[in-house]
C-alpha cells in the first residue's frame, strides 16, 4: 500500500515522502480514504500509530482545492488538541508537509497555531489576512474569537485530536462553547487512544453516520517495549534510578513523577549525583517547556523528569526508556506513558519503581490493562518496608482514578460511620 494509492494527489505525497514517509501505517491506511471521501470518522488508534498525519494529509488535500480559487483567506479546517506541545506539534506537521510543495504556482494554505500559556499578540498578528487552517487549544481559541481575530462561521472540517484528553483536563465547556460557533454541516474527524463514555456520548451527538476506525495496538508498526516491574522501597527509589542509568548507559531517560514539585526534587537529586538531569512540567513558562524539550530531543539532558504533561502528544525519536518513578493514578495513563518509548518501530524500555505501599495500586493497573508481570528484586534493593493498613474505605473503591468516591459518596460513607459509631455506644 502507498499513499498514493489512497487518493492522495502526487503533490501530496511528494510532501509526504520528503518527510520519510513512504508506507501508511494501518490508521493511515483506513483513515484517509475515509476523509477524501468527506465522511465523518470515528478513530481509535493507541499514540506512535501515525494519527496526525492520518488526519493532517486529508486536511490539506481538501483545504488546497479551497486556496486554490483564491480570494480571501477563510478558516476552513479547525484542529482542536487538549496541550500546548500537541498544538506546536501538530502545526509543525503540517507546516513541513506545506514546505514540501514549494513551488506550486497556486495559493498555498495558510496554517495558524494559537495556544496559552504565551502571549496572546503575536498570535492575533499572525492571523492578519487569515488562516486556511487553525490548530487550536480551545481556551486560547475562544480569546482570539473574542478579540475579533477569527471566525469559526465557515469552517467545514474539524478535527478533535486526543479527544479524551481534551475531556478528561476539563475542556467540556469550552469544547461546548467553540461547536456553538461552528456551522452545524461540517465533517467531523474524532481521533482518540481510548473512547470512554463521555467521549461516546460526544461522539453521538457531533458526528453524522461517522465511519467506525479501530486500530488494535497488534495492528500497529511492530514494536517491541519491554516492561520490567522493580520492587523498592520508596525511600530508596532515587538511589536505584541512578544505579540503573549508570550501569545501562541510558543516554535518554524519560522519567514520570506525580507532581510538578516532585519533578523538581528528583531532578535536583539525581543532578547532584553528576546526572544531566531536568525537569519539564506544566509549571514552567512556554517558553521554558519549548527550550527544555527541544535540549532533550538534541540529548543535551540525559534524563528528563516529568509530570503526565509529557504522556500525550509528543513525539521524542529515538526514545529508548521511560521509567514510572511515580505509578500513573489512570491505567490509561500507563499505556500513554510507556508509548513514548517504542515509536515508530523502534524497540523500548519501559520500567515501573513498586513500592509496598504502591503495590496493591499497581495490580490494579495490571488488571485493567490485562498484565501479567513478574515483580522483580534487584540485589541490595530488596524491600524492608513494611505494607501501611490499607484506609477506610466503606465503599469498597480503590484509588485509582475513575473509581474515586464523589463528594456524595463521601457524605454517604461519613454518615454511615457516624451511625455505626452512634450504635456501638448507643
Amino acid at each position: 500500500m502507498t499513499f498514493q494509492a489512497l487518493g492522495l494527489e502526487p503533490a501530496l505525497v511528494d510532501a509526504a515522502q520528503q518527510l520519510a514517509l513512504t508506507v501508511p501505517t494501518p490508521i493511515q491506511s483506513a483513515a484517509i480514504p475515509l476523509a477524501l471521501a468527506g465522511r465523518d470518522v470515528l478513530a481509535t488508534a493507541q499514540t506512535g500509530s501515525g494519527k496526525t498525519i492520518a488526519f493532517a494529509l486529508p486536511l490539506l488535500q481538501r483545504v488546497r482545492a479551497s486556496a486554490a480559487a483564491g480570494g480571501a483567506r477563510t478558516t476552513r479546517a479547525l484542529v482542536l488538541v487538549p496541550t500546548r506541545e500537541l498544538a506546536a506539534q501538530v502545526g509543525e506537521v503540517l507546516q513541513s508537509l506545506l514546505n514540501g510543495l514549494a513551488g506550486e504556482r497556486q495559493q498555498r494554505p495558510k496554517v495558524a497555531v494559537v495556544f496559552g500559556g504565551v502571549s496572546i499578540n503575536p498570535q492575533l498578528m499572525a492571523l492578519r489576512g487569515g488562516a486556511d487552517m487553525v490548530v487550536a487549544t480551545p481556551g486560547r481559541l475562544l480569546d482570539v474569537v473574542a478579540h475579533n481575530a477569527l471566525s469559526l462561521g465557515a469552517v467545514q472540517h474539524l478535527v478533535l485530536d486526543e479527544a479524551d484528553r481534551l475531556l478528561d483536563l476539563g475542556f467540556a465547556d469550552e469544547l461546548e462553547r467553540v461547536l456553538a460557533l461552528l456551522p452545524a454541516r461540517r465533517q467531523t474527524l474524532l481521533f482518540s487512544a481510548t473512547f470512554p463514555e463521555p467521549l461516546q456520548r460526544l461522539a453521538t451527538r457531533l458526528m453524522h453516520q461517522p465511519e467506525r476506525v479501530d486500530i488494535s495496538p497488534e495492528a500497529r508498526t511492530p514494536a517491541v517495549i519491554v516492561q520490567r516491574v522493580l520492587a523498592v522501597d520508596a525511600s530508596r527509589r532515587t538511589q536505584l534510578l541512578r544505579q540503573l542509568i549508570r550501569e545501562h548507559h541510558w543516554e535518554r531517560t524519560l522519567v514520570f513523577v506525580a507532581s510538578q514539585y516532585a519533578a523538581e526534587r528528583l531532578a535536583a537529586k539525581l543532578h547532584q549525583g553528576d546526572i544531566f538531569a531536568t525537569s519539564f512540567h506544566g509549571g514552567l513558562s512556554q517558553g521554558a517547556r519549548k527550550q527544555t524539550l527541544q535540549e532533550f530531543k538534541e540529548k543535551r539532558w540525559d534524563v528528563l523528569v516529568t509530570t503526565d504533561l509529557a504522556a500525550r502528544g509528543l513525539d521524542i525519536e529515538q526514545l529508548p526508556v521511560v521509567v514510572n518513578f511515580d505509578l500513573p493514578r489512570s491505567a490509561d495513563d500507563y499505556t500513554h506513558r510507556i508509548g513514548r518509548t517504542g515509536r515508530a518501530g523502534a524497540d523500548g524500555l519501559a520500567i515501573s519503581l513498586v513500592s509496598p505501599s504502591t503495590e496493591a495500586h499497581w495490580q490494579l493497573i495490571c488488571k485493567r490493562q490485562g498484565l501479567a508481570l513478574a515483580l522483580e528484586t534487584l540485589p541490595g534493593f530488596e524491600p524492608m518496608e513494611s505494607v501501611p493498613p490499607a484506609p477506610l474505605d466503606p465503599l469498597g473503591v480503590g484509588g485509582i482514578k475513575g473509581k474515586r468516591p464523589s463528594k456524595k459518596d463521601k457524605l454517604r460513607a461519613a454518615a454511615a460511620l457516624a451511625a455505626q459509631s452512634a450504635a456501638d455506644h448507643g
